[in-house]
């Protein structure tokens, strides 16, 4: 990649908020981090453990979860630090490209990992027949593998288009982690081709995926009705549900930032709070709270390591 930079440190701003809040929000944010990591590992050791749930719905969660627990690592303890060293606002230039890269890299696949998921669920409520054969073992890691590659092919693009343009101050970047559009603001050189690049970029990847997983799920719906049973019907929509809560949270708040004209950086910062922060930990809550196998899994773990004790 090439650097034309004399910009050796970039300085965060972080959240916009009053001083005194300092320790609150670090201690807010500190729980929710904590609490994302530890669900997400719990999701991934009931998963590997329990063998009925080695389902293709639950392989992709299990990606799922592992995407989550590392997409909240790559940004929150930076925002935590500023809370409680003035020091903790300072970030390499190296370390700027490394955190865009896989911030980028985890969102991404993680979009596309959605569209797998709602594709998977299509195939399981509406071709219940032959959805065995079509979904098996080896359909399940061609379909992981391709949402990483994705994800990885896209984010090269853009922290290649972002840091291969000349930055030779400022270096204040009015977020709380190092993304696109807030960098591009402090290039030496005109940014307008790299904008509508990136724009559209982001623009293909958010609405192709979120149109296929609406595709999906209105064939979903129409087969949901279908189904004779109030039962079967419930069990359908209460699986559904849980995925269109979490596709939601995370599609909207990243949609109301990239693709919006006239961004505002106050603003965008509280909106990104969703998707990088909140959004991580609605996948643990969402899929244990409403998913009674996985909630049955659990106490068998909980109950194996109290009788081992």
């Amino acid at each position: 990649m090439r650097n034309m930079s004399v910009v050796t440190t970039f300085i965060l701003t972080g959240l916009p908020h009053a001083p005194a809040l300092d320790i609150p929000l670090f201690g807010i944010f500190l729980v929710i981090y904590v609490l994302t990591v530890v669900g997400n590992l719990l999701i991934l050791l009931v998963i590997t453990v329990d063998s009925h749930l080695h389902t293709p719905m639950y392989y992709f969660l299990a990606n799922l979860s592992f995407i989550d627990m590392w997409f909240s690592t790559v940004t929150v303890p930076k925002m935590l630090m500023p809370l409680v060293s003035p020091g903790g606002r300072a970030i390499s230039f190296h370390s700027c490209v490394a955190q865009l890269y896989s911030f980028h890299f985890l969102g991404s696949t993680e979009c596309f990992l959605y569209t797998v998921m709602s594709y998977d669920r299509y195939l399981a409520i509406s071709r219940p027949l032959r959805y065995a054969s079509l979904m098996g073992g080896r359909a399940c890691a061609l379909l992981a593998t391709a949402t990483w590659l994705s994800g990885s092919l896209h984010s090269a693009v853009q922290t290649t288009l972002t840091f291969r343009l000349p930055y030779c101050g400022p270096s204040q970047i009015q977020h709380y982690f190092c993304d696109g559009p807030p960098i591009l603001r402090l290039a030496c050189a005109d940014t307008s081709m790299n904008e509508m690049v990136i724009f559209v970029n982001i623009g293909v990847v958010a609405s192709g995926c979120f149109l296929l997983i609406v595709l999906s799920y209105v064939s979903i719906v129409c087969s949901i009705l279908k189904i004779r049973t109030s039962e079967g019907r419930c069990r359908a929509f209460q699986t559904c549900t849980s995925h269109c809560i979490v596709v939601l949270c995370f599609f909207v708040p990243c949609v109301f930032v990239y693709l919006r004209p006239g961004s505002k950086d106050a603003v965008d910062g509280i909106v990104a709070v969703f998707y990088t922060v909140l959004t991580p930990l609605l996948n643990p809550v969402v899929y244990t709270l409403r998913n009674k196998e996985v909630k049955k899994a659990l106490f068998k773990v909980r109950s194996k390591s109290v009788f081992t004790e």
